[in-house]
């Protein structure tokens, strides 16, 4: 079966992503200069589809190779990211990786690009102008590529509220006057906008993309980064300060 729609949209010199292929697209994928195809998609996900045992056959049969990496929609695990990394970095390229619609394979490879330590805004703006949204996993990508565990305990001396301009100058400070002083800064936030240089935007001098960076790239130095939805108690009213140790379970004499 051939798909006259089928079309790949090119993240990176090396690898292009598209919604489903059929056996009968492997010539033609062949001919467009592509040297292996990687597979995101379960088999057996939908009747739409061909399993991969016949788009293996297929691509063989066209001088490609084929890798099977399936992935079910929603659920991307770390593994998931790491093995597109290994098999990107190994098969012949230029590369075409395939799922339903795109989707898992665009967010695969910025899984991967964030690892590589490609900044934030160019593989949003990469993916968004290959017809891919991938703001919903903007804080994977700033990870790179890894789901962000929770942490059980939060016990420091000084918690900073808010990843701004402000919060971190304020954490970086006392950081420097005080080496040793045990410091939290709580931001959900996985990307920080410096806003006072958006009126440089507005005046043409900066570009959009200069005022972003990564969170986890301006937390300074020995201080603990914290996103607020993970911290249980983050009202300050439920907050106290203890004047010794032992007053409560896991109490260390400093907030809790």
């Amino acid at each position: 079966m051939m798909d006259a729609t089928m079309e790949s949209n090119r993240l990176t010199p090396d690898l292009s992503v598209a919604g489903q292929i059929f056996p009968g697209d492997l010539v033609r994928i062949a001919q467009a200069g592509f040297r292996a195809v990687i597979c995101n998609r379960p088999d057996g996900e939908g009747v739409d589809q061909s399993n991969f045992a016949e788009i293996e056959a297929a691509a063989h049969a066209a001088g490609l190779e084929a890798h099977d990496l399936p992935v079910v929609s929603g659920k991307v695990s770390d593994e998931n990211a790491a093995a597109f990394g290994v098999a990107r970095a190994a098969l012949p390229k230029p590369l075409l990786a395939y799922c339903r619609t795109g989707m898992r394979s665009a967010t695969l490879w910025s899984f991967d690009e964030g690892a590589r330590g490609r900044p934030l805004p160019e593989i949003l703006s990469t993916a968004k102008a290959a017809g891919y949204d991938l703001s919903g996993v903007v804080g994977r990508i700033a990870a790179g590529g890894r789901i962000r565990k929770a942490s059980a305990d939060l016990f420091q001396s000084v918690v900073v509220i808010g990843g701004g301009a402000g919060g971190i100058a304020v954490a970086a400070s006392l950081k420097a006057r005080k080496p040793d002083l045990d410091i939290a800064l709580i931001e959900p936030a996985d990307v920080h906008y410096y806003q006072p240089g958006w009126t440089m935007v507005g005046g043409g001098v900066f570009s959009p993309a200069v005022t972003a960076r990564t969170m986890a790239s301006l937390i300074p130095t020995g201080v603990r980064w914290s996103p607020a939805w993970l911290i249980d108690g983050t009202k300050p009213s439920r907050w106290r300060g203890c004047s010794r140790n032992g007053c409560c379970p896991g109490c260390t004499g400093r907030l809790c």
